[in-house]
């Protein structure tokens, strides 16, 4: 395993905040054999530009894609018997589609350890959904490269079961998070960014989660996990985009 980890300088760990990476490591769940294959997988290609003989995540993210891949694919087969192959299909591109993905890797923090170049990163690189998602995709590679499918499936599984049993389900679920993300992500080329407060003592907090894309604050929700706060943020935002959209198409598309 860690074929990739020789090629130039990708691999070194020199300019990677390691306290930081270490933590997203620590998040996704595996303590990696070879750290340069996280360090590539978290290299985009403008830091490359700026940094020439460094391999960015991009054939990182070619083999990650196909793992990702089949691990959905079996897993949606093997938890929905009765589903045709039409549904698992529309399922498993649900999952894999790059807002999905987007909002996988906004979760576990992974914008804040991307290396990108000086200006993709003053220009909002780091809550862009093309970038994370195919920089997730690069560390799904880094996972298997470095432990193979033993350590990589119940890796996907768990980050992507949620969205894996609403994809099953069918349209018209109340995952507000995943409706938000995909209308953030054509709104602004961003995803939510949320923010959470909490009080109360342990055994009865109370969370309040505030959304906002593009620096607005588009809804405020409140629920005793963050999970809970964060959808009726969600879906408190999606009830005011509809409204102004209903109100840009009554004044006649302004």
């Amino acid at each position: 395993m860690g074929g990739e980890s020789g090629q130039g300088s990708g691999g070194s760990r020199a300019d990677v905040d390691e306290h930081a990476l270490d933590a997203f490591a620590s998040r996704l769940g595996h303590r990696f054999g070879d750290m340069s294959l996280l360090v590539q997988a978290v290299t985009h290609r403008s830091w490359c530009a700026e940094h020439p003989g460094t391999p960015s995540n991009e054939r990182l993210e070619f083999l990650g894609d196909s793992v990702l891949g089949v691990i959905v694919t079996d897993h949606l087969y093997r938890t929905n018997p009765t589903l045709p192959e039409g549904q698992l299909a529309k399922a498993r591109a649900g999952v894999v589609s790059a807002v999905a993905l987007a909002g996988v890797a906004a979760e576990l923090g992974l914008g804040d350890v991307v290396r990108l170049g000086r200006g993709e990163d003053t220009s909002g690189g780091r809550l862009k959904p093309s970038i994370l998602s195919d920089a997730i995709e690069a560390v799904i590679a880094a996972l298997w490269l470095d432990g193979g499918m033993q350590v990589t499936q119940p890796i996907v599984v768990g980050l992507l079961a949620d969205r894996m049993s609403q994809a099953a389900a069918g349209p018209g679920g109340g995952d507000f998070k995943t409706r938000l993300q995909e209308q953030a992500s054509r709104m602004a080329d961003e995803l939510p960014h949320y923010q959470l407060t909490e009080t109360g003592p342990d055994h009865a907090k109370q969370f309040t989660a505030t959304v906002r894309i593009a620096g607005r604050q588009w809804g405020v929700g409140s629920g005793r996990s963050k999970k809970e706060a964060e959808q009726a943020a969600a879906a408190s935002a999606w009830d005011q985009i509809m409204v102004e959209g209903e109100a840009r198409v009554a004044r006649g598309g302004e």
